[in-house]
């Protein structure tokens, strides 16, 4: 049992649309990630996928509606819902999700990371 200070954590890395692992519970995992330009469409067909804005802003695309994130805000995208997070400038993004949700879903691309760096 340990604190976990997200700054210095996100002051570990310097990529974006790279995930880290930085806790776990109950078979879920909390993720840190810096985002910046748009990641690519995608589903989640059986996880819910939680995004909670730490610093800039986020916005989450769906095909019919964006929902505007800023700083200390969340919102929790239900499963099978096809959407796109973009950042017009770096945004530091905290996600909670199942310990087997890929992050591009059902889209294999560059972006996919399959091993998630715990720091």
């Amino acid at each position: 049992m340990e604190k976990i200070n997200i700054p210095e954590k996100l002051d570990l890395f310097d990529d974006y649309w790279n995930p880290r692992i930085v806790a776990e519970l109950n078979g879920q995992y909390v993720k840190l990630a810096k985002f910046k330009g748009a990641f690519v469409w995608h589903t989640h067909d059986n996880e819910d996928e939680m995004f909670y804005v730490v610093n800039g802003e986020l916005t989450v695309e769906f095909r019919d509606k964006k929902v505007h994130l800023k700083e200390k805000e969340f919102m929790v995208v239900p499963r099978g819902v096809e959407h796109r997070p973009s950042a017009q400038k770096e945004a530091h993004v905290l996600l909670f999700e199942p310990g087997n949700t890929l992050n591009t879903g059902n889209t294999n691309n560059e972006l996919t990371r399959n091993n998630l760096e715990k720091i």
